[in-house]
């Protein structure tokens, strides 16, 4: 017989194995017009993403604290696709450039 995994592990786990990273969450044509948004939920979290006035495309966690502003979260824009990373950590979501090929003088 086996135990249903404590919901504190489980959160734990969601946390460390799913959360980091980049995550799809629409395509820009979700909000073609400046001011509009789009509000989702990531692992159990309400995200708001919003183009912007200045036509930037951005994403904001809703914080349930009173009085809490929301709280900026890396956002990207590639290929057409909204990503976004709750992870605080650095995750790039490029591909990292490569070294000129220039000849080292010995």
């Amino acid at each position: 017989m086996t135990v249903p995994p404590d919901d504190r592990v489980f959160r734990r786990e969601m946390a460390s194995a799913y959360r980091s990273g980049w995550h799809f969450v629409d395509l820009v044509t979700a909000i073609p017009h400046r001011g509009d948004s789009l509000r989702v939920t990531l692992f159990g979290e309400p995200v708001v993403v919003a183009r912007e006035q200045d036509e930037d495309v951005r994403a904001y966690r809703c914080l349930r604290r009173p009085r809490g502003a929301p709280q900026p979260i890396r956002c990207a824009v590639r290929y057409g696709m909204i990503f976004v990373n709750l992870d605080q950590r650095d995750h790039r979501l490029i591909e990292p450039e490569t070294l000129s090929a220039t000849p080292r003088s010995a």
